[in-house]
């Protein structure tokens, strides 16, 4: 976590590893939060560890779910939110996979 590139004008993400089946992404926030409006909403399964930092992450019925470091949590697939507000920085470690049929 020392040394962080400047992620001041976007979102940074890194993709540690890959395979048709898994990814894995280091997200750098500086701030950041999604447009008004836009909503994930992924076909994949989602599970983020905050490294570091805050965050605020909003679902499709209006609840918010606050993050601080060392937290982390289960998106299912198909599941709509948005990323409200980010520490400036936010560090995540992101793992995505395809959910089984």
């Amino acid at each position: 976590l020392k040394n962080l590139p400047d992620a001041s004008n976007g979102e940074l993400v890194d993709v540690l590893t890959q395979t048709p089946a898994l990814r894995i992404e280091r997200i750098i926030s500086e701030g950041q939060s999604s447009p008004p409006g836009f909503w994930y909403e992924q076909d994949e399964d989602e599970w983020v560890l905050l490294l570091a930092g805050n965050a605020c992450l909003e679902w499709a019925d209006g609840s918010t779910t606050a993050l601080a470091s060392g937290d982390a949590l289960l998106i299912p697939a198909r599941t709509r939110h948005r990323v409200a507000m980010t520490s400036s920085p936010a560090v995540w470690l992101a793992v995505f996979w395809k959910p089984a049929p």
